[in-house]
């Protein structure tokens, strides 16, 4: 008897200590009933004796131990995937879903050994079922993975959006402060503290909402209108100096700068480089405007400690950070996300983003065409 016969013949005893054992790590506060355990045993056992019993090439074997399976869609993947979405609507964590795969496993092999001949045989099927057993419980763990980071990600969108409206209020709310002569000193110093903390609360909940929407697969909303990129470069300069008074920024423009981009998000692209240099730079920044042909040049430079050579591959890459990295004193360093979302602002208009950085100065050079035919998809969205 082949072992994937023998699963099949016993199926009920498999199943009956796949619940004994599932019993055992149940949660407190889950209780699951017992067809919902059966159920996804038998489900389990049933798809594994029927992938020992395909034909399966050496090449195929290979691929497989790598966790490669061609068809993501095939029943074998469905039950995987269906085992850790249940799994996790019904509250297990990580760990309590690979435990089960491994009681199965303990179970199968242990029932199987006390009937088993001492082969060559027997050993190949144990081989096979291993195989097949671990290749569930990979696609089982990275659709659970997949699906914890999705919800997250929801949550992490929701109340970035959530979050807008309430700081809009405090925001127009110290705007008006500040519009009143009968305001004493104290008190007009305090509300332009108040109004600088929010826009900068503003920046990094704008961050994390493109963040959330191009990991969600969504494409980075861009708007295309006539705009003067002087106007923009130096609104950006003017918002950075409001949040940092003692920061001297120096804009250059030069050349025919008219085109049609998203003005809001190219701003929020200048404001983020801008506030990185403060954060990690030293000395004066500079930000630069050419037109070159038809494309657009932006340049955003300060001096100070050079990037480390090792950070620069993932200088770009969400929520990443070179902890050698310096912050200027007084200055929040943010999430790690303005990078990333100068990139998808400069990969939405058809652009590219790179740095040099040395030690005469580090400096972000963004190049756009002036007029992009159509917005670019998917923004900046990252491999999976």
């Amino acid at each position: 008897m082949t072992l994937s016969d023998f699963i099949e013949a016993n199926l009920a005893q498999l199943v009956n200590e796949w619940v004994d054992y599932a019993r055992t790590i149940d949660l407190a506060d889950i209780k699951l009933d017992e067809n919902q355990l059966r159920n996804a045993g038998r489900d389990i056992l049933t798809r594994i004796a029927a992938d020992m019993r395909e034909p399966q090439t050496a090449a195929q074997q290979k691929a497989k131990s790598r966790g490669n399976r061609p068809n993501r869609q095939s029943d074998f993947n469905v039950v995987a995937h269906q085992h850790a979405d249940d799994r996790l609507s019904q509250g297990y964590g990580i760990n309590e879903v690979v435990a089960e795969y491994r009681a199965l496993r303990a179970s199968v092999l242990r029932t199987w050994l006390q009937t088993a001949r001492d082969n060559v045989t027997a050993f190949q099927e144990m081989i096979r079922f291993n195989e097949a057993i671990d290749q569930m419980l990979a696609e089982s763990v990275r659709q659970y993975a997949q699906r914890t980071e999705r919800i997250r990600d929801l949550f992490a969108g929701v109340l970035a959006h959530d979050l807008r409206s309430p700081l809009g209020a405090i925001i127009n709310s110290a705007d008006v402060l500040l519009r009143d002569g009968a305001l004493s000193a104290t008190s007009v110093k305090a509300a332009a503290n108040a109004q600088r903390g929010a826009v900068r609360m503003k920046r990094m909940i704008d961050d994390l909402f493109i963040f959330t929407r191009t990991r969600l697969g969504d494409t980075l909303p861009v708007d295309f209108t006539p705009q003067d990129m002087r106007r923009i470069a130096e609104d950006a300069a003017d918002e950075v100096r409001a949040t940092y008074p003692d920061v001297h920024i120096d804009v250059g423009l030069t050349g025919e700068l008219t085109g049609a981009w998203d003005g809001a998000r190219v701003g929020q692209m200048l404001v983020n480089l801008l506030a990185n240099a403060v954060q990690h730079g030293a000395g004066d920044i500079a930000v630069r405007a050419t037109r070159e042909g038809e494309d657009v040049v932006l340049a955003v430079s300060n001096s100070g400690a050079p990037i480390p050579a090792r950070a620069l591959p993932t200088l770009f890459d969400p929520l990443t950070r070179a902890s050698v990295l310096p912050v200027r004193r007084g200055t929040a360093p943010g999430m790690g996300l303005g990078l990333y979302i100068c990139r998808c602002i400069a990969q939405a208009h058809h652009g590219i983003i790179q740095v040099e950085s040395t030690d005469e100065a580090t400096v972000f050079t963004v190049r756009m065409p002036r007029f992009p035919a159509s917005p670019a998809s998917p923004a900046g969205a990252p491999n999976r």
